[in-house]
Order: structure tokens, then sequence, then C-alpha cells
């Protein structure tokens, strides 16, 4: 899986864009995401992307937001 950070989110539409460490952007649709509710993925969260081809160019397969460690 890729690592990015959600560039814009389009929730009315239920879609938004994932800039990827790599610079390039994919877009991802609410059915992708899993571990988490759509409604709770904020602007510049990091998330892990399964990233595929599509028509319209890539799109995430499936969107995970990343789990910071605790630090004890």
């Amino acid at each position: 899986m890729a690592r990015g950070k959600i560039k814009r989110i389009f929730a009315e539409r239920g879609y938004g864009f994932i800039r990827l460490e790599d610079n390039s952007e994919v877009f991802f649709h609410r059915s992708s995401v899993k571990d988490t509710a759509f409604e709770s993925l904020a602007e510049g969260q990091e998330v892990e992307v399964q990233v595929q081809s599509a028509a319209r160019g890539p799109r995430a397969s499936e969107v995970k937001p990343v789990q910071e460690q605790s630090r004890t």
C-alpha cells in the first residue's frame, strides 16, 4: 500500500483526492474507505492507499487512516 495525505474532500458528494508521497494524486470514493467512517476523514490526514488503474486515471480501491502509534 502507498501512503499519502488527503488533499481535498467533497463530503456532500462522497469523494475526495489524496496526494501520494510521490506527489501524484488519486481519486477516492466513500465506498473505498475502510476501518473508519468517510465523514471522520479530514484534509491533511495521513492514509494508506491501494491504487488501481481506472478508465479516468488512477483511483484508490482501499483507503485506511494511518493509526498513530502511542508512545510510552
